[in-house]
């Protein structure tokens, strides 16, 4: 079970307590659940008792008994014990069974690994100046709110730049947006990169270019310097697209030596180095969707760099292909189907973001 598949459990437990008039309390539209911190009890906690208790006019500590009558027998979860004031904690079943989850999801998903249906049914608007980090941000925004399920339709005040296309930006509509009550518009609105689209493009190219306009907040200065070309870890950038590519010359050089990637070849959970680096990828559809919801592509952008620093600190410690006369074994099997998960999920990330992942550089 990973965290996304847990926070749906706890969501479908929250409607049926509402249905059966356990609870009477608005479901909420999300259920977020987070990693224990050191030192606290089981796997995952959740705070949704106490978000609901207000509402529902009853102690956290009564609605948090409620909710874990109905979560407690479902598979994949071992105990269900209410800590504090009345949060829920999570222990699952099997947490190896758990971690080939994750990298089988990833594997049979592949680049549209997190994509889902959260924002299914939604029409939504969004308008911009004809500024180029403006364009781009719209443009990444669309491609956000698209992977969770909403339709979408992208406006500018005027004509923009001829070489907005070589960015990858689209436009449906010129003008002031046509507004309707279903789908009203929601201006994007970044502080503007203080360069035509022309001028990056020349000194930048395009990924570059859209990497130095997405990866800070929109409400931040996006730095535009010549550090974006550089060809070392301290670019993020590179650091990112460096990692993506050294996962397509491991599945290579795994090929080359007769063995190929099994995720369920480790006899154990993945723990040590891997830990960090699967939890992200457990992660990676809570981080879309969030960054869907707020607008927020620069949530993407840290995500694929966290996952970038994760993959190399586990490719260091546990390498993935075996050295000198070592024969391949079980765990360097599972260690390959690790490090091709997060390759999928920074090439998925990187395109959702609009920028390649070259299998060499």
């Amino acid at each position: 079970m990973t965290p996304a598949d847990l926070s749906r459990t706890v969501l479908h437990a929250v409607h049926r307590a509402v249905a059966e008039n356990a609870l009477r309390a608005p479901v909420p539209a999300r259920v977020r659940v987070e990693r224990t911190r050191p030192g606290g009890s089981g796997d995952y906690a959740c705070a949704v008792a106490l978000q609901l208790a207000g509402d529902a006019g009853l102690p956290a500590l009564e609605v948090a008994r409620i909710l874990r009558e109905r979560v407690a027998a479902e598979p994949g979860i071992g105990r269900v014990e209410i800590t504090g004031p009345g949060f829920l904690s999570f222990t699952l079943d099997a947490p190896g069974d758990g971690d080939r989850a994750v990298l089988d999801a990833v594997r049979e998903q592949g680049s549209a690994y997190g994509h889902g249906g959260a924002l299914g049914g939604e029409v939504l608007q969004f308008h911009h100046a004809r500024e180029v980090r403006a364009a781009v941000t719209a443009d990444a925004v669309r491609r956000l709110v698209v992977s969770q399920g909403a339709r979408v339709r992208v406006s500018c005040e005027e004509a923009g730049e001829a070489e907005w296309g070589l960015l990858g930006v689209t436009v449906d509509a010129y003008g002031t947006p046509c507004a309707t009550p279903s789908a009203p518009f929601t201006p994007i609105r970044p502080v503007p990169a203080g360069a035509t689209a022309g001028e990056l493009l020349e000194r930048l190219g395009p990924d570059a270019t859209r990497w130095g306009l997405l990866r800070p907040a929109s409400h931040d200065r996006a730095p535009l310097g010549d550090d974006l070309l550089v060809q070392g870890e301290t670019n993020p950038l590179f650091l990112v697209r460096y990692a993506y590519a050294r996962t397509r010359a491991l599945t290579r050089g795994a090929a080359a030596l007769g063995f190929t990637a099994e995720s369920d070849a480790a006899p154990a959970p993945y723990e040590g180095p891997a830990r960090p680096l699967l939890d992200l990828l457990a992660d990676h559809p809570r981080v879309l969707l969030a960054a869907a919801r707020h607008r927020a592509p620069d949530r993407v952008a840290r995500q694929l760099e966290a996952v970038a620093h994760a993959f190399f600190d586990f490719h260091d410690s546990c390498p993935p292909l075996p050295s000198g006369d070592e024969k391949p074994s079980a765990a360097h099997r599972s260690r390959l189907a690790l490090a091709e998960a997060a390759g999928t999920v920074l090439a998925g990330g990187l395109s959702l973001l609009g920028i390649r992942a070259p299998a060499h550089l």
